[in-house]
């Protein structure tokens, strides 16, 4: 089963039927029926949420691991939700309160929380196998931007790099791949590091792999998104110290994609494309900072790569 597929939601009051329907299949094809009720209420709660006050589009999808599934759903606002107030009165005053379903979603998750990105925001939470009293979990605010990370200055050793003919789609959808899985580790590194240290780990050791980039090397790729363009040559100094972790870098890639082929991650793996136009973009900056000439990107279009996307979601 694709264990990384989203729902896209109508903006109807079915929506929130839609997606505890597709919720609870979800959890039962994880054999994680004790998840059940929690997951369904929870997620009624989430999606009837943001139907009142966000925006669309608005997606349901499933993250994290078999043994900690995160339930997500997406909208198009970028305001955080309002944390649940605890009630000083008595049950049914609870009842009659606005904004009474997230606390619902507190007493239904291990944890929960909301990730606020450029275009929306995602409000996630891990069902519990049985509701919590009063308050529940806590919650947990993140964005999406991390901090500004310094590249590594230039020096003496530095080079300059060519990377030629790289396809921007392909290159872009690689981006999006690599930004879920980012958040995906960052995300278990914080609620579960003790579950999963080498979550922790990895986000360390991207967080290295993005400082040896400079700024105008994402100011080029940036551009050349932005001018529809499919092809881009693009150049930029890097120092030939950064070598090494671009070779340690590949292999973990190559670890994160089984991690995620044998479910041990519920996100997806890079597909044949994109594993290919990232071994050779790290295989040129290693070669080229040793000293070799640059050799032109010649795969194919990342028109299959769209396709394989567009046949995992639903």
């Amino acid at each position: 089963m694709p264990l990384s597929s989203e729902l896209t939601l109508a903006s109807s009051p079915r929506a929130a039927a839609d997606a505890r329907r597709w919720v609870g299949d979800i959890c039962e094809r994880l054999e994680r029926g004790d998840l059940v009720e929690c997951a369904e209420l929870g997620v009624s709660e989430l999606v009837a949420n943001a139907i009142l006050h966000a925006s669309a589009p608005f997606k349901v999808r499933v993250r994290g691991t078999a043994s900690h599934p995160r339930i997500e759903v997406v909208d198009g606002s970028t305001s955080p939700p309002v944390p649940p107030v605890p009630q000083l009165d008595d049950d049914l005053d609870l009842l009659l309160t606005f904004g009474r379903g997230l606390s619902m979603v507190a007493q239904c998750a291990v944890a929960w929380g909301a990730t606020i990105e450029v275009d929306g925001k995602i409000v996630w939470f891990e069902p519990s196998a049985q509701m919590h009293g009063e308050s529940g979990a806590e919650w947990v605010i993140d964005h999406s931007d991390l901090p500004t990370l310094r590249p590594e200055p230039p020096s003496d050793t530095a080079r300059e790099v060519r990377l030629l003919g790289i396809d921007v789609p392909l290159y872009s959808s690689l981006a999006r791949q690599y930004h879920e899985l980012r958040r995906e580790l960052r995300l278990l590194s914080l609620s579960h590091q003790s579950d999963y240290p080498l979550a922790g780990d990895l986000t360390s050791m991207f967080a290295n792999f993005e400082r040896q980039f400079p700024d105008t090397y994402r100011d080029q790729i940036r551009a050349a998104e932005t001018n529809g363009l499919r092809r881009v040559d693009v150049v930029f100094p890097m120092v030939r110290e950064a070598g090494p972790v671009f070779v340690t870098m590949t292999e973990m890639f190559d670890v994160a994609d089984a991690f995620c082929r044998a479910e041990r991650l519920l996100s997806i793996a890079r597909t044949p494309s994109q594993r290919a136009l990232h071994n050779w973009l790290l295989g040129e900056l290693v070669h080229q900072l040793d000293g070799a000439v640059p050799q032109r990107w010649t795969g194919h279009s990342g028109a299959a790569t769209s396709q394989a996307s567009a046949s995992r979601v639903g």
